[in-house]
């Protein structure tokens, strides 16, 4: 057995291995290094691996497969449906409608939020940022609050179900939330949250004038044309899973990856080109801070720290205290890192579902909050569009506030009902 000094410089070590990550997570690398914080995440968990010793199949055990397994098989999903060409044609569809700003925004919103609550956010604003950018465009609009709008209706939208984006997956497999459950909880808070960004930008866009216009002509778009028959496969999949997930309490990563299997089979879509659409840097961030969160959690601080909060009063339990915290981490370390950091110390599915809302919305609030955002204003800038921090945070403060209002409105009118 190791002596006392020993144990203390073993706990040491992870303590410094565990701050270097989360340190990459705020930073998005580390200083002098070309590292992301994918990057840091992996050699974050080989370090930790080699501070405690652990085998490979002790690092393993860390990792919860399940939410690997279902993120992966989501991924896929949704590679179906970009390489369908559905994303793009139901956005230009919609977009092509000849109506007012003001509910155009509406419809937009209501779209991306929709597809963004079955389907990855992320692959949603991948497809939908040039469409909306053109459409925009070709009626003489500003573009600007019409694509931060659409990268926050796509974060918003996807807090409404456990597979809309990769952090309530985490959420629904580690806590066991039942996917009808958490559905009904997070819903109306949600269409509450999305009313209120529509009210937000419709009083931004009420000065763009002409209410109709053309169906837009993208022909120089570079996106997948639509194909009916690859669409109607992934919406049957993805309805099928929908059915199975409210029905049935089969694994969700089980029938996910069934479903993902399905989809494979094609005469005309090659497997290369679904799996190049799988975001893997996004799963092996995933499974290096399982093994650097791990390591830490064995250390027993994390727990100490959560007790004596609790002596002062300050409890998890709490639904503010657990949205401060949830707000507060998601903007410093991004919102995964965030979810990982706080649900070993929940103990309940209202919990559960608190902290999928709040980590959710608060990636509205800045630029770099979110990947939605990232992949919005990099699209953005392909076509010539600036969206820097200061323009994002005109409109993704107040929304973010707006979400989180709604969202505590919501709490204390269910807890009113419920005394």
């Amino acid at each position: 057995m190791m002596d006392w000094s020993a144990l203390e410089w073993h706990r040491l070590g992870t303590v410094i291995v565990f701050a270097v990550v989360y340190l990459g997570m705020f930073l998005g690398g580390l200083p002098r290094l070309r590292l992301d914080r994918t990057g840091v995440a992996v050699l974050g968990a080989i370090a930790m691996i080699a501070v405690n010793g652990w085998s490979v199949a002790q690092a393993a055990a860390a990792i919860d497969l399940p939410t690997i397994v279902l993120l992966f098989a989501f991924m896929l999903v949704s590679a179906q449906m970009r390489l369908g060409g559905f994303y793009t044609a139901v956005t230009r569809a919609v977009g092509g409608w000849p109506l007012p700003a003001t509910v155009l925004m509406g419809a937009l919103l209501g779209v991306v939020a929709l597809l963004s609550a079955v389907f990855s956010n992320d692959v949603v604003c991948l497809a939908a940022t040039p469409v909306v950018a053109r459409i925009v465009r070709q009626r003489g609009w500003d573009p600007v609050p019409w694509l931060v709008a659409l990268a926050c209706a796509a974060n918003i939208g996807s807090a409404a179900t456990l597979i809309g984006n990769p952090q309530n997956m985490l959420v629904g497999s580690v806590m066991g939330v039942p996917f009808g459950a958490y559905l009904q909880a997070a819903l109306p808070p949600v269409v509450l949250a999305l009313a209120a960004l529509w009210a937000w930008m419709a009083w931004q866009v009420r000065g763009c004038t002409g209410s109709s216009a053309a169906p837009p002509h993208l022909s120089d778009l570079d996106a997948p044309a639509f194909d009916a028959w690859q669409s109607t496969k992934g919406l049957l999949a993805a309805g099928g899973l929908l059915a199975v997930f409210l029905l049935t309490d089969w694994p969700r990563e089980v029938a996910a990856l069934v479903a993902a299997g399905v989809l494979l089979l094609s005469r005309r879509l090659h497997s290369s080109q679904v799996m190049g659409l799988v975001d893997w840097p996004l799963i092996l961030l995933f499974v290096g801070l399982f093994i650097v969160n791990h390591g830490f959690e064995a250390t027993g601080l994390a727990a100490q720290a959560v007790a004596a909060l609790a002596q002062q009063g300050v409890t998890l339990a709490d639904p503010l205290v657990l949205a401060v915290a949830g707000v507060t981490l998601s903007n410093l370390v991004s919102n995964v890192p965030a979810v990982m950091l706080l649900l070993p110390h929940l103990s309940d599915h209202t919990q559960a579902v608190t902290l999928a809302l709040v980590s959710t919305y608060a990636g509205n609030l800045l630029l770099v909050g979110s990947i939605a955002n990232l992949i919005v204003a990099d699209q953005a800038a392909r076509d010539g569009i600036v969206i820097d921090w200061r323009r994002h945070a005109a409109i993704g403060v107040p929304a973010t506030v707006l979400s989180l209002l709604t969202w505590w409105g919501w709490q204390a009118l269910a807890a009113g009902a419920g005394r």
